[in-house]
């Protein structure tokens, strides 16, 4: 059993390890069930059905105030007696421990982890169900290199994995996906922002735009929609499936976005993109190591306060970003989209 419970970017950056998971020397003989996110069950469905015999999939963050579907899930775990339980999330959590302990499997195993989203009064008691917690190296910080780091260790051999990506290479059309949302407003560069940059790239391109999304943006599509030309912009928000959106973003002359799942599926798929983005948790998520990083760029400041998992030590509004966001400008933006553009 593999337990991933994260968000879609934190599995397209965890998910080509499957593939190696399986066809490794030493599990290659072995029944791999996945435990995932319903979040992104359309991606795991899609692209990696060849290498997981099953499927279970839940919304974790519901389970804690479910505690009858918690148990009933980790009953259906418990009956298949896995011999080897593994939970690569570094970040652990109380629900994600607990699920690794109802499957009482011989061998459960993770990192030793830290505190950001688990107290350290329960994590020392559930830092006793696994049977072996890794140590991750200091200098091991891009989460895409911590999977890397946890199934070189499982596996007992070298994996050479550079870079996330999707088994897709599609003609590229001309147009530019926008993704001006980012699920909470405060981690949003903001609409105003967005719309004076689609304006610039109407009047000095020729693309289309493509705006991008979940059902929750769909105020971000009103507001743009009624300012620009509707012969050079499209809605899409809320519109496509994830199979279809990451066609969509492969498809593109480039993405613009905060921090979303946008961006890893762009450098999945080998997509230009811009990711407007605080830095709340630097360099583990983004921006992404220069050897991989080619054809992405990253428009922030490191401010003073940076790597603070999100808990701003400044007063905003509600309505406001963080200010690690408010600060890049559009001009940043825009010269970074015209360089990017060039190469």
């Amino acid at each position: 059993m593999v337990i991933k419970l994260d968000a879609i970017g934190d599995y397209i950056l965890f998910r080509n390890f499957l593939e190696v998971l399986k066809h490794s020397e030493k599990y290659k003989d072995y029944q791999i069930d996945l435990l995932g996110n319903e979040l992104w069950k359309d991606i795991a469905l899609t692209y990696d059905q060849s290498f997981i015999s099953n499927f279970y999939f839940t919304k974790p963050h519901s389970l804690y105030d479910q505690p009858l579907q918690c148990l009933k899930l980790g009953w259906k775990l418990f009956k298949n007696s896995y011999e080897i339980v593994l939970q690569p999330t570094y970040t652990r959590t109380l629900i994600i421990d607990g699920l690794a302990a109802l499957t009482v499997g011989k061998e459960i195993i993770g990192f030793e982890s830290d505190n950001e989203l688990i107290h350290q009064k329960y994590k020392r008691k559930t830092d006793k169900f696994y049977s072996q917690k890794l140590k991750l190296p200091i200098d091991t910080i891009f989460e895409f290199e911590r999977s890397r780091y946890f199934f070189q260790e499982i596996i007992g051999e070298p994996i050479n994995l550079k870079k996330p990506y999707f088994p897709i290479n599609p003609t590229k059309n001309n147009y530019i996906v926008v993704f001006p949302g980012a699920g909470f407003i405060k981690r949003e560069w903001g609409i105003e922002k967005f719309l004076l940059l689609c304006e610039l790239i109407v009047a000095h391109t020729n693309f289309i735009i493509v705006l991008a999304g979940g059902e929750s943006e769909l105020s971000h599509a009103e507001s743009l929609m009624k300012k620009l030309p509707p012969d050079r912009i499209i809605n899409q928000i809320g519109k496509t499936t994830l199979p279809e959106l990451i066609n969509q973003i492969a498809a593109s002359r480039c993405v613009i976005s905060n921090d979303t799942s946008a961006v890893h599926i762009a450098a999945a798929c080998n997509t230009p993109a811009i990711c407007i983005h605080g830095v709340a948790h630097y360099k583990r998520f983004i921006p992404y190591p220069e050897h991989i990083s080619s054809n992405l760029v990253f428009i922030y400041e490191k401010m003073p306060c940076f790597n603070c998992n999100w808990n701003c030590i400044y007063e905003t509004k509600a309505n406001e970003p963080f200010p690690c966001i408010a600060i890049n400008t559009v001009e940043q933006v825009w010269e970074a989209f015209n360089k990017l553009m060039e190469n």
